[in-house]
């Protein structure tokens, strides 16, 4: 009994975890262009942020029915990947902001409603799994987070739109990544939490 209840535990955790890798994936992309044309560091900045998500639910669902240590794993490289995403986008972030940049609000605000409903729905999809194991927890945080970074797109086209400044655009940019990199950290913490509570 046990073991079937475990396997249709695992199994709902796959198909969850398979549409939240084609519903990250397909915005990474939608974002990533979308970013480069409109020259929004806040669209890039949340683009690889759904990158980087995608590359979580992708090493969560190799974890899935296998060991805690597997688990525990997956979610320290995913931790990994989020923070080395981040800087690279803070990294951008000045680099606009020396070169100059001159960003579509637009575009922006469209994107950015499109992100927070495809995070919103997967908060849905994740909501029964927020208490599972450390590689579903990490999704969780994951897609927390990007509903904060979704709404700090659309607020930061609304204020490139109405006051003709790049600046709401990077500093949206700069929040985002900081999210990004503090959300890479709080796995890493619960990855070794979990180690420890393992080891005792």
């Amino acid at each position: 009994m046990n073991h079937c209840v475990c396997g249709d535990t695992e199994n709902l955790e796959r198909k969850t975890l398979v549409w939240l890798l084609l519903i990250n994936g397909s915005m990474f992309l939608l974002e990533l262009v979308a970013g480069w044309v409109a020259e929004s560091t806040g669209l890039l900045a949340d683009s690889l942020d759904m990158l980087a998500d995608a590359s979580v639910y992708a090493i969560s669902l190799y974890a899935v029915g296998r060991a805690a240590s597997v688990q525990v794993g997956a979610a320290r490289v995913s931790g990994w990947i989020q923070i080395c995403l981040g800087i690279g986008v803070l990294v951008d972030v000045l680099r606009r902001f020396v070169l100059g940049s001159e960003p579509w609000s637009l575009v922006m605000m469209a994107c950015g409603t499109l992100a927070l409903i495809a995070n919103v729905g997967c908060l849905a999809l994740l909501a029964k799994h927020r208490q599972g194991g450390v590689h579903m927890r990490a999704s969780w945080i994951f897609s927390t987070n990007d509903v904060i970074a979704n709404l700090g797109v659309i607020l930061s086209g609304l204020l490139v739109f109405l006051f003709q400044s790049r600046l709401p655009d990077l500093a949206v940019g700069a929040v985002v990544s900081t999210l990004v990199v503090m959300g890479g950290a709080r796995i890493l913490r619960e990855a070794k939490r979990e180690t420890s509570a393992d080891a005792e």
